[in-house]
């Protein structure tokens, strides 16, 4: 009697059983929405990087460490399209650079690691091309040094095929200065930033509306400031290619 009245308990329907496949349904519609709201209010750039990580997919600025970069207005258009956060990797610019550095006695060595004389990375601003004092410049001065008219031409290249504004930034050590033409770091640094403005505007004939200038003294060190060599390498000047608007 009772497994015949069990048999017939299981088999009656529960009549409000559908309301729980219709929870789901408005749940699931729920979220989509959600989905499309946030994905209508986000920066275009952040939502190709989140696809990107979507698709699992490398980047631009990975791959190109795997083969090289022969074409610096390339990887910067190629930046501009495709941004991601990934950090870059100096080795792929060897054959671009080392070329136009012209080794000595006194940089011969540092020669075997790129990244000690330039560094390339990705923030906020832009594509930020670092390139320490001895590239560019004698110690304590401001006018650019013949050879380093050569890696200038390089970014200027860039320059000219891509559309980005450009900021360019000079920087010190914190060694204070006490003689000679210039009256501080911070003055050394900005004057240092407009040397290579002059170039680019003078020199390359590009519009001056495409550049802003400045100086940040000793103020923004990338490494600490005790010993020689950690010096050496915040005396650089940046030249960035700011993101696209809008992009």
């Amino acid at each position: 009697m009772s497994r015949k009245n069990g048999i017939t308990e299981e088999l009656k329907a529960d009549p409000n059983r559908w309301m729980v496949t219709f929870s789901d349904l408005l749940m699931l519609l729920l979220t989509f929405f959600v989905m499309l709201l946030t994905m209508s209010s986000m920066d275009k750039r952040k939502l190709k990087e989140i696809f990107m990580y979507l698709k699992e997919a490398a980047g631009v600025l990975e791959l190109a460490g795997t083969r090289g970069i022969s074409d610096l207005s390339s990887f910067v258009k190629e930046f501009n399209k495709t941004h991601t956060s990934y950090k870059i990797d100096e080795r792929m610019f060897k054959d671009l650079f080392i070329p136009l550095l012209k080794p000595d006695e006194e940089t011969e060595q540092t020669l075997k690691d790129l990244s000690e004389l330039v560094t390339i990375t990705d923030d906020e601003r832009g594509i930020v091309f670092s390139f320490q004092e001895k590239i560019l410049f004698d110690s304590g001065k401001a006018t650019i040094k013949d050879e380093g008219y050569a890696v200038l031409g390089l970014i200027a290249a860039a320059i000219d095929a891509c559309p980005n504004d450009i900021l360019i930034m000079g920087h010190t050590d914190n060694i204070p200065i006490h003689a000679g033409v210039f009256q501080s770091n911070w003055e050394l640094s900005t004057y240092r930033g407009l040397s290579v403005l002059e170039y680019f505007v003078e020199q390359k004939e590009f519009p001056p509306s495409r550049f802003s200038v400045g100086g940040y003294g000793p103020s923004r060190p990338l490494y600490p400031n005790d010993t020689e060599r950690t010096r050496a390498l915040n005396r650089r000047v940046e030249i960035i290619f700011k993101h696209l608007q809008g992009v």
